[in-house]
């Protein structure tokens, strides 16, 4: 009985009085409950010997049993003991001379503002009923984030509260008294009694101090019943029965307990082979873990085998491991349940279930190298995560402790030669221009260390495995001495670019892009061995167990018919009650400097970037405090809320003392819509503002309800300069203000329950299960598609890939609103829908997604699809904000996994940015990032940076990006780590230079003659590594920086302009150039150079290739940049100077001399010519398409070989530039007369160029028709980033317009043929635009990137472009 007396102590009041009376026949067991409601009504002054008197009544019933009851066990000495020390702990409390409270305890006592905040106020201590006085200890004034309040106590009032806390108390002796003298008789909880659970706390609704009942907890809660223990010694006896099967019972019988052999290891480490003591427990499968260290406790204290049993209890002290495989797992959840550990079992004689169980001491390991190892990380991550750590069970450090698995799993697979010498290649047919080469030999130079350097001629079909064969045979000829025992790779020289693997030359971009050029192919032969080493030196987070969260069905945790040992926790769907939160009021250290009337708070339910219901307090006059105290109730009903819904709070200023509304708990939400509206509708646009935000999430990340009292720091709201990082943060994000002292604090209570209410995986335990357990108990269920871990997945260690049912024998339930849900229809649905994959967004987005029944069948659907059956448009769009469930973004990111990393990174800019949707840190996708990230070098390079720049710039997410970077350091291998570090150090020594040139020159254009020297001595001193990859592109490594090179570009920004000496390569090299911004948003530019990328894929894959050329450009911070200098190219606008100064604009054959000039020989004129109407064509179409503006002169480039390419995409989706309100940008995209003529249009005529021109241009623009999908999805996605030109969904509809998206092909042919003659009419309003820039001197518009490239003509060699662009 003794586990019956520890599990009822966290009994209510009424569930007390209800117990007496079905368990003794006492009439009066209804006398805790009528004394808490007259209680409740009674005046202040209350007569405290009148319910004296209650009190000991129920004190006789205690000492003085039925005659029908045998002896009191000796258990109730400690129960006694128990309580008087919770009611001395709560005497103390509550009898204080002088109190201070915040305003979270505001519904315990009256209490008024003080005008004095340090005045206090004094009261009598009062004795309670039959204890003696006991002296208060003073209590320090705390601010608890809801300002300081100094409260009135009289002897009345804290009698009051003493009386409550003693009346709970003893209610608890009674029920725990009655059920002792039951002697054993396993009585159900009455069906009334369920009800009751399932219902807040009525304690918390009488006395509603959510401190106090905290502390209770805490004095006299089941999970620290130990305390007693240790207060009271010679009083504890365990029954000898505990661990008995025949006691220790679930709903399913005494089959369904669990054997654990548990062994006390010393801390010097795991041995297998040594004998330790240990003890057998026994305990049913639906306990947690924190019971099992109970049990373990009891056991060891009863056999003495253990020095310090008291210490097992704490996690902090001892951890449970288990071994699976090589690997030790720790059981780190206390909440979860013991079937659900991923354990390995067997079955005794008994046949009873039998897991090997150790208990460590928990030890810190080498403090030094943990300091030294953290500080690198912070380092590199640019946050310190320790800082940020909270609780064991915390978010943050869960969640670090459950990607160490992952992570663990993908470097046992990696191969390390692989990882060390991927190539870049590309599958894409090979251009038209280069088809000659199939059919020649190519010339390529071999080169081994300084002994011997020699060329050969090879087919374009060789492997690099054909090209070591010849260097074998070349070596052994010329007599030349190596290790031939040594493994070899080719590399590039000059680059960080290796041949491996089994890929053809061709396939090879820097190859394709040599063929282009007309460049000689060097190739290095280098000894594996002399590769920088990968190995991975951090110290690993133990390892946890993956199915941590995850809880039985719900009809294993259902309380109905249950009896009172099989409750450990209630079921969410149990819940029938509308979610409620109570408002309590908010302070703020220091008022805004104009401060808003008045204020209303609107509380809402949010389900990804969706308000599905919202609810406002009354309007209150804005102050440093405002109270409020009073429920808001929505209607939403507990049971339906879904895995990741959050509970947010905005605070919103009321135009004058107008009230946004009257304050309804039915806020019209409708299920059918599933979006309720927001109550501030058309009455109230224009008249609030939002002021502050801050969410929380209702179901945390470990699935279980959020409860009781909580104080959240709240974010500013953003202005419109600042909305570049926060859209949908006010939605998406669930992180508080981490500048606690300086920010609005807003306090709330939520519903507290008698115990944890979780979610349940699935409805049914009938429904298949994958759970670690499953095969051992048939009829159970732990895993579900309804609130599946990422753990659990294939993507973690355990290779699980949960899947629901997959026969028709499922119960069915009625038919859902949205479809008939019988498995059958399902079963055809999915049959005949395969073929109509791209329209499951669309089904999805018509999903109740708050009814579960719905829900549940959804799930089953899409666990059954086939992710390679859909296209990756549509994994990516259901990655979007309007997707939260998560098996719907397990089934994107499943197809996911087999692309190729080429692909991974034409789209790692957007799925980074979707991983601020995700609701908690450890999703499938951050695993999924992750894992690509530690199995490729060029996938790790650019998704460091891309995390590492939100990390600088993106507070709301800061935390989860951090934590995810870490979790890829932790695993990337030394030579990356220190490759980062030198990267770092670069950007940062850099940022420093650019912010001090931008305080010396605060000007916009006028630079003095001495800012060359100044840069200089700046970047002479700073703190630049002597070499170090580019971060936009990892194939190329710089050296020292070339001082005499590098000089401050005249724009509002200054811009630097820096050149580094190359590597050291067998061919002449040009230094390395790039500008490095401070103060502009690189972001943009990104995702239009990536979009880029992507249009030319498109075309490739259609043997298309339009030269274009994105240029490297990448954001590595907030505000801060580095873009990569195009070699041998000018401006328009130089080359028009160069032939009439600024009348050049009207000179039609000034492009044409120049490209003349540059190709004197009519051959090669004749290729530039091809080149530049191809990429012409090119450049026509993507910048239509985006809609980019401001195309002046100096913002469009030309190579010496004739490469049109347009830089500096400051404006797109058609916002154009206007002066004095008229759009000076008239033609669709820029195709100047002076283009025409390089074409051969003269004097009007038409020419064979000029109708290629107009056939590329087709069919390039109906290429990326086609795909209209894939380039909306990603511009879409880039909406999270909150770049000011893309910042709304609305932005959306210029790219379906300018697509064409509902014309035929003929239809979108035609359209853009008219886009082309219109320019072609309005080409010279172009030239009278630039005319006027170049008239005007302005410069670099947008920034001025590339201000001085009028000055590169002829330098040099190309320089290779961003993401493995040729």
């Amino acid at each position: 009985m003794y586990n019956k007396v520890m599990k009822v102590l966290t009994m209510v009041p009424v569930l007390a009085g209800q117990a007496l009376v079905e368990t003794t026949g006492n009439s009066k067991g209804n006398l805790s409950l009528h004394a808490v409601q007259e209680l409740e009504d009674a005046p202040t002054g209350t007569d405290l010997p009148k319910y004296a008197g209650i009190i000991a009544s129920l004190q006789a019933q205690i000492l003085n049993p039925p005659n029908n009851s045998s002896s009191i066990d000796t258990s109730i000495s400690v129960l006694l003991s128990t309580l008087l020390l919770t009611y001395s702990y709560f005497y103390n409390l509550c009898n204080l001379r002088s109190v201070v409270l915040s305003f979270s305890c505001a519904t315990l006592l009256p209490m008024k503002p003080t005008d004095d905040p340090g005045s206090r106020a004094t009261a009598e201590a009062l004795p309670g009923p039959g204890l003696p006085t006991v002296t208060p200890p003073p209590q320090q004034s705390e601010r608890m984030g809801c300002g300081q309040y100094t409260v009135t106590v009289t002897r009345e009032r804290v009698s009051k509260v003493l009386v409550l806390i003693w009346l709970y108390s003893a209610a608890i002796g009674v029920i725990s008294l009655s059920l002792v003298l039951s002697k054993g008789r396993q009585e159900n909880i009455p069906d009334v009694t369920v009800g009751l659970l399932c219902e807040p706390d009525i304690m918390e609704q009488h006395v509603g101090s959510p401190r106090a009942l905290a502390i209770f907890r805490k004095v006299a809660g089941f999970s620290n019943i130990a305390m007693a223990t240790a207060v009271f010694p010679n009083l504890m006896d365990p029954p000898h029965c505990v661990g008995s099967p025949t006691e220790l019972r679930t709903q399913g019988g005494s089959e369904n307990n669990l054997k654990f052999i548990c062994e006390f290891r010393p801390d010097e480490g795991i041995s297998v082979d040594s004998d330790y003591e240990s003890v057998t427990v026994i305990l049913p499968a639906q306990c947690t873990i924190s019971q099992l260290r109970l049990r373990i406790y009891m056991k060891a204290q009863e056999q003495n085998c253990h020095p310090d049993p008291f210490a097992l209890l704490d996690p902090e002290k001892y951890i449970l491991l288990y071994a699976r495989g090589d690997d030790w797992y720790e059981a780190h959840d206390d909440c979860q349940i013991i079937r659900t550990l991923d354990i390995p079992w067997s079955h005794d004689d008994s046949m009873c279930l039998v897991a090997h169980i150790v208990a460590k001491p928990l030890v810190s390991g080498d403090s030094e190298q943990r300091k030294s190892q953290q500080e690198c990380l912070t380092y590199l991550i640019g946050h310190d995560l320790d800082s940020e750590a909270s609780d064991r069970l915390g978010e943050l450090t869960l969640t670090r402790r459950k990607l160490a698995s992952p992570r663990r799993l993908e470097l046992r697979n990696r191969d390390e030669f692989l990882y060390a010498t991927e190539p870049w290649v590309t599958q894409a047919p090979i251009p038209n221009e280069l088809e000659e080469w199939l059919n020649r030999k190519l010339c390529l130079t071999l080169h081994y260390k300084s002994k011997i350097s020699f060329s050969i001629q090879v087919n374009l079909k060789a492997t690099p495995d054909v090209l070591l064969e010849v260097f074998r045979r070349v070596m052994a000829d010329q007599r030349v001495e190596y290790n031939t025992s040594e493994e070899l790779v080719l590399k590039f020289s000059g680059r960080e670019e290796f041949l491996s693997g089994e890929n053809s030359l061709c396939d090879f971009l820097w190859v394709r892009q040599c063929l282009k050029a007309n460049q000689d192919l060097h190739l290095s032969v280098v000894p594996v061995s002399q590769l920088a080493a990968d190995t991975v030196t951090f110290v690993d987070w133990p390892l946890v167990d993956g199915f941590s969260g995850q809880f039985s069905s719900h009809d294993d945790l259902s309380l109905l018919g249950k009896d009172l040992d099989d409750i450990f926790m209630i079921s969410l769907w149990d819940c029938n009650r509308k979610f409620r939160v109570k408002l309590l009021g908010f302070d703020i250290p220091q008022l805004p400097n104009k401060p808003p009337q008045s204020v209303y708070v609107e509380a809402s339910i949010l389900y990804g970037g969706k308000v599905l219901c919202s609810v406002s307090s009354l309007p209150k006059i804005f102050g440093d405090e405002v109270l409020w105290n009073e429920w808001l109730e929505f209607d939403i009903l507990l049971r339906d809320l879904p895995r990741g819904v959050k509970l947010s709070f905005t605070i919103n200023a009321c135009a004058g003392d107008v009230s946004p509304t009257t304050r309804d708990p039915k806020p019209g939400f409708s299920r059918d819509s599933k979006v309720s509206v927001n109550k501030h509708t058309d009455t109230q646009k224009g008249k609030t503002k939002i002021l502050y935000f801050v969410n929380l999430l209702l179901i945390d990340h470990r699935s279980v309800l959020s409860q009781g009292p909580y104080t959240l720091h709240m974010w500013s709201y953003p202005d419109l300069e600042d909305g570049a990082i926060t859209y949908q943060a006010d939605k998406l994000s669930s992180a508080t203000n981490p500048h606690i002292d300086e920010s609005m604090a807003i306090s709330f209570l939520l519903d507290r329950y008698s115990f944890p209410v979780v979610l349940p995986n699935t409805f049914s335990h009938n429904d298949e299960s994958d759970s670690p357990t499953s095969d051992l108990f048939p009829d159970k269920s732990t895993s579900s598609t309804q609130c599946t871990s990422p753990a659990t997945d294939s993507l973690s260690p355990h290779g699980k890939f949960l899947l629901p049912p997959k026969t028709d024998k499922v119960t069915l339930r009625s038919p859902s609103p949205v479809f008939n849900t019988k498995r059958d229809y399902l079963k055809r649905f999915r049959e005949e829908s395969v073929q109509y994959g791209c329209n499951l967004p669309h089904f999805l987005r018509n999903i109740n997604w708050l009814d579960r029944r719905v829900v549940e069948d959804v799930h089953w659907l899409l666990g059954n699809w086939d992710p390679g059956e859909l296209d990756v448009h549509v994994a990516l769009e259901l990655l979007s904000m309007d997707f939260p469930d998560e098996i719907v973004r397990k089934l994107a990111v499943k197809r996911l996994e087999s692309l190729p990393n080429g692909d991974v990174l034409k789209y790692l800019l957007q799925l980074v940015q979707t991983l601020k949707v995700e609701p908690y840190h450890d999703s499938f996708l951050a695993r999924y990032l992750i894992q690509r990230a530690l199995r490729s070098k060029r996938i790790g390079h650019f998704f460091f940076w891309y995390v590492r720049s939100e990390v600088a710039g993106c507070p709301y997410f800061r935390q989860r990006m951090a934590v995810i970077l870490e979790a890829y350091l932790l695993g990337c291998g030394q030579a990356m780590i220190h490759s980062f570090t030198q990267q770092v150090q670069a950007v940062e020594a850099l940022q420093e230079v650019a912010m001090i040139v931008k305080r010396l020159y605060p000007d916009k254009t006028d630079l003095p003659s001495s800012a060359p020297l100044k840069l200089q001595e700046l970047l002479r001193s700073s703190d630049l590594p002597n070499e170090f990859l580019l971060p936009f592109d990892p194939r190329i490594k710089v050296g020292t920086i070339l001082l005499d090179k590098c000089k401050v570009m005249a724009s509002k920004k200054k811009p630097l302009w820096l050149e580094f000496s190359p590597m050291p390569s067998p061919t002449s090299s040009t230094p390395v150039g790039i500008i490095f911004k401070e103060g502009d948003d690189l972001r943009q530019d990104m995702l239009v150079i990536q979009t880029l990328v992507v249009m030319e894929s498109i075309w490739q894959e259609q043997s298309l290739d339009l030269n274009l050329i994105p240029y490297g450009c990448i954001s590595t911070g907030q505000n801060i940049g580095m873009i990569e200098i195009v070699r041998n190219a000018a401006t328009i606008a130089a080359v028009q100077r160069s032939h009439g100064g600024t009348t050049g604009a009207f000179r039609n054959d000034a492009l044409f001399e120049w490209l003349k000039s540059k190709c004197p020989l009519q051959e090669i004129h004749y290729k530039t010519v091809e080149r530049f109407v191809k990429s012409c064509a090119g450049y026509c179409v993507a910048t239509y398409v985006l809609g980019i503006g401001d195309r002046h002169n100096d913002n469009i480039m030309i190579t010496d070989q004739g490469n049109l390419f347009h830089i500096d995409f400051g404006h797109i989706l058609g916002n154009r530039k206007h002066f004095l309100g008229v759009n000076r940008e008239r033609a669709p995209f820029v195709l100047t007369p002076d283009f025409l003529y390089v074409m051969g249009r003269v004097k009007g005529r038409n020419s064979l160029y000029l109708q290629r021109f107009r056939d590329t241009c087709t069919q390039a623009y109906l290429l990326l028709r086609s795909h209209s999908r894939l380039l909306v999805t990603l511009f879409s996605l880039m909406l999270l980033t909150g770049i000011p030109e893309l910042s709304a969904a609305e932005d959306m509809r210029y790219l379906r317009e300018a697509l064409q998206e509902d014309q035929t092909e003929a239809g979108a042919k035609e359209h853009f043929l008219q886009r082309i003659a219109e320019c072609e009419h309005l080409g010279w309003t172009v030239q009278a635009n630039w005319w006027i820039h170049m008239v005007a001197g302005i410069k670099g518009g947008g920034g001025g990137q590339f201000k001085t490239f009028p000055s590169l003509g002829g330098v040099g060699v190309p320089d290779p472009p961003l993401l493995g662009h040729p």
